[in-house]
């Protein structure tokens, strides 16, 4: 009499487990939500990636331009629109 009630014991401490862990594994913060992070942690990795190599180009750029005057003087006037005393300027385009 004594085994049976214990294995009853032991079937209903096992119930009790697996009902947690499947009200655990399928709840809000569960296998669904763990895998739903991995996947933003995956398109975070991939967009530091892409910032990383655009950060090394500008910094190229940069290098580039502080090394070379004339590359310099060239960015300065295509973003600023300045032209150099006694240069003519032509605009040319839809009227």
């Amino acid at each position: 009499m004594k085994s049976s009630v214990a294995r009853f014991a032991y079937v209903v401490v096992f119930i009790l487990v697996a009902a947690y862990a499947l009200v655990t594994l399928r709840g809000p913060r569960g296998v669904h939500a763990l895998v739903e992070k991995q996947a933003q942690i995956q398109e975070q990795e991939k967009r530091n990636a892409e910032l990383t190599r655009d950060l090394e180009r500008e910094r190229e750029r940069i290098k580039r331009l502080t090394d070379n005057p004339a590359d310099q003087d060239l960015e300065i006037r295509e973003r600023l629109k300045l032209v150099h005393p006694g240069e003519k300027v032509y605009i040319t385009g839809p009227q």
